[in-house]
């Protein structure tokens, strides 16, 4: 790495959390000090934004141990990682039956980020590689985890004041009450559609994958070219459906 992109107080964060972490409990700052030759002034400072963040907690002996937010963190990461090998495992029986290709993706905002993809040998590759992001309200994927949202979080996002949002194509919703109405409609129906909203020649479903307490923490879709959306919408329908509920919790 080139040293001109280092940033040398997240180095310093890093080397406390590995040395806390292999030593819950029982280092006080002027151990860490000593230990990591960081002096007691920056240490002081590097603590308390850690203690701040809720990365280490001190306990009543003046000691460190990780804190609850970095456990959040693992846990959030380990749920993904299954969540990717469910989805490749699952999705790849659904490949078959269906002979389509199937999309993970999880809501960041405005945005859908797609995580992870099994594709078919069709003639048409999707784009949908993971990493990419799209207008969440523009695809079925967003809009079925934007139904899961309370009201002061859509409007948190989407204000009349921006409309008309940014489109995909021509088919693209692009104003709050009509994307409200449809939101309500996937409600209602458990999944949601995308009629040539995101790509011209490709209808879509998607449905949402739930954790234990119910909330929405990604969800599941499969696009495919308008010939075979005619002859395999229902059977596409059912599949999304029945890989969402095998990946929900």
């Amino acid at each position: 790495m080139d040293d001109k992109y280092r940033v040398p107080a997240i180095e310093r964060a890093h080397l406390i959390l590995k040395e806390i972490s292999l030593h819950p409990g029982k280092l006080k700052l002027i151990d860490l000090s000593r230990t990591l030759v960081i002096n007691k002034s920056s240490m002081y400072s590097l603590l308390l934004t850690l203690e701040n963040l809720g990365w280490i907690e001190k306990e009543t002996g003046e000691t460190y141990r990780l804190g609850r937010e970095l456990s959040r963190f693992g846990h959030a990461a380990v749920q993904q990682r299954n969540l990717n090998e469910a989805f490749h495992k699952e999705a790849a029986l659904a490949k078959q039956r269906l002979g389509e290709s199937f999309q993970l993706a999880k809501l960041d905002g405005s945005e859908v980020l797609y995580i992870a993809k099994e594709e078919a040998l069709t003639p048409v590759r999707l784009a949908s590689e993971p990493g990419m992001r799209l207008p969440a309200h523009a695809t079925a994927l967003g809009k079925v985890m934007l139904a899961d949202l309370s009201e002061d979080d859509f409007n948190a996002l989407y204000s009349p004041s921006n409309e008309p949002f940014a489109h995909l194509t021509v088919n693209s919703i692009t104003t709050a009450h009509a994307l409200k109405i449809s939101l309500q409609d996937i409600r209602e129906q458990g999944y949601a559609l995308d009629f040539e909203e995101a790509v011209i020649g490709f209808n879509c479903a998607a449905a949402p994958i739930r954790n234990a307490q119910g909330q929405v923490i990604a969800a599941v879709s499969c696009s495919m070219m308008l010939p075979q959306w005619e002859q395999k919408k229902q059977i596409c329908i059912e599949e999304v459906c029945q890989l969402a509920h095998q990946l929900s919790d």
